[in-house]
């Protein structure tokens, strides 16, 4: 469906427009429906994403900083979500030995099992929204969505 269709527009748009809206557009459905997948697991998108980086950190702690900088949405407020998922047990949090003003974030089991809980339900939801589209066309789409975003 066309995004004028979607949007039930009656006033001409340039394709540039076009573009920024197919984009809102699509990233709200993409991100209610894997809002959905995490709904039994009372965690938002954000906060998996915390647990992924942490998890990618291999038992290694991460701070602050090192969290902050591999999230998608850089606007995210990490302390706080930090602080849910430690009112959950799924990271544990300390003060780093060598330097009292870093904080050592770590993944906790709880948190490593729920990540593996979800994961085939993750590739489900990826796989769903790729379906229509043929591995050239994927590999394209990536290639048009950096172009367009790294001006």
């Amino acid at each position: 469906m066309k995004i004028e269709e979607v949007l039930k527009s009656t006033v001409p748009m340039n394709n540039s427009k076009k573009i920024i809206l197919n984009v809102l557009y699509t990233q709200n459905v993409i991100t209610e429906n894997f809002s959905e997948i995490l709904k039994p697991y009372e965690i938002s998108g954000e906060q998996y994403n915390v647990l992924r980086i942490l998890r990618g950190q291999k038992g290694n702690p991460a701070n602050m900083c090192v969290i902050q900088e591999r999230m998608v949405a850089k606007t995210s407020n990490t302390t706080r979500l930090v602080d849910k998922l430690l009112l959950k047990d799924l990271v544990t949090r300390k003060v780093c030995p060598e330097n009292r003003r870093k904080i050592e974030v770590l993944i906790t089991q709880k948190g490593l099992d729920i990540l593996k809980e979800l994961d085939p339900k993750v590739i489900a939801h990826e796989e769903f929204f790729s379906k229509n589209l043929s591995s050239e066309e994927i590999v394209q789409l990536n290639q048009l969505l950096e172009k367009y975003r790294n001006q």
